[in-house]
């Protein structure tokens, strides 16, 4: 049985996530949407590993941003989740590769789910204004709150999962930017952390 940790869902919930799920195993055999060798623990490495931003995100946050979506995680998965809850309402994807904007609107068809896929770079899009925004192995710390820093509305929240390097990132993150953070021990990765980030400005 596919369970998220910690997480609640419907049935029709969990019956998306299984479209999403079938769709990312077909088109990987296509296009490089996951590692190939994760795609047998699929479940746990990217849907489980995308939901837990989705438990520790501000209840309040209207809209959510999210940066270099590829195969869709965590965006894709956060719009599906929040069918149940109404929370997010809104939630933008960017990703500039074409064929992935394609795979994830083809999702969102066939799941029958809203939200925007924008297929641009990043730093082209104007500014979203997010309450939420998120971005999983796309960038450095300091290259994010780049990006951080142009979407994110002002009392918004940074979520970012990051690897057993996280601390060095961090401190290179501070020489650009002043940011307040919270740091939390990832679900799936015991030397991983999800870090939550309010206030970016520059130095």
């Amino acid at each position: 049985m596919l369970t998220l940790p910690g997480l609640s869902v419907s049935r029709e919930t969990l019956e998306r996530l299984i479209i999403y799920k079938t769709l990312v195993e077909k088109w990987t055999q296509r296009i490089n949407l996951v590692s190939r060798g994760t795609v047998e623990d699929i479940w746990q490495r990217h849907f489980v590993d995308s939901a837990q931003l989705f438990k520790r995100a501000p209840e309040s946050g209207a809209h959510w941003a999210d940066f270099g979506s590829g195969a869709g995680f965590p965006g894709l998965v956060i719009a599906l989740l929040s069918q149940d809850t109404g929370s997010p309402r809104k939630v933008t994807l960017v990703e500039s590769d074409t064929r992935k904007a394609t795979f994830l609107r083809t999702v969102l068809r066939e799941t029958g789910v809203r939200a925007d896929v924008l297929a641009q770079r990043i730093e082209d899009v104007d500014p979203l204004d997010a309450d939420i925004v998120s971005a999983r192995a796309l960038a450095d710390l300091k290259s994010l709150l780049g990006y951080t820093a142009q979407h994110l509305g002002e009392s918004g929240t940074a979520i970012f999962p990051k690897g057993e390097n996280w601390r060095k990132e961090l401190k290179e993150a501070q020489s650009k930017w002043h940011f307040d953070y919270e740091v939390d021990t990832s679900d799936t990765s015991p030397s991983s952390v999800i870090l939550r980030v309010k206030g970016v400005r520059l130095v």
